[in-house]
């Protein structure tokens, strides 16, 4: 078995369980982390068909694509970081607004014992 072929078999395995991952598991994180991986995989099997032989230099056009694409994939990874932790304040925020909100307008209300009627104070 040449090293061409452990890398394809590697990137093409990486990328089903990344694909695996991606549907089976619900939270984003978990999603970017699958998506990663198969990335990863897709980066592997890029290595594996820049081979050419085991006397020959390797193709260096797939390098430069893979090291292009590790460059994008991070700058990608840290941009949906940044915003699944802007989703995550957002929605902790407005979660506590409300729950503030509500309170407020009921501290300010009271009901007449003689008439059954709400007041606003």
């Amino acid at each position: 078995m040449t090293a061409a072929f452990l890398y394809g078999g590697a990137g093409i395995l990486l990328f089903a369980l990344g694909l695996w991952s991606l549907l089976v598991h619900e939270p984003l994180l978990r999603k970017l982390i699958a998506l990663n991986i198969m990335g990863a995989g897709v980066f592997h099997v890029f290595i594996a068909v820049a081979h050419r032989g085991d006397g020959t230099p390797p193709d260096p056009v797939p390098h430069a694509l893979v090291l292009t694409g590790i460059v994008v994939a991070v700058s990608a990874t840290a941009l949906a970081l940044a915003l699944h932790n802007r989703l995550e304040q957002d929605a902790s925020d407005s979660a506590q607004s409300t729950s503030t909100s509500t309170a407020g307008l009921l501290s300010g209300l009271s009901i007449s014992p003689q008439s059954d009627i709400i007041r606003h104070e």
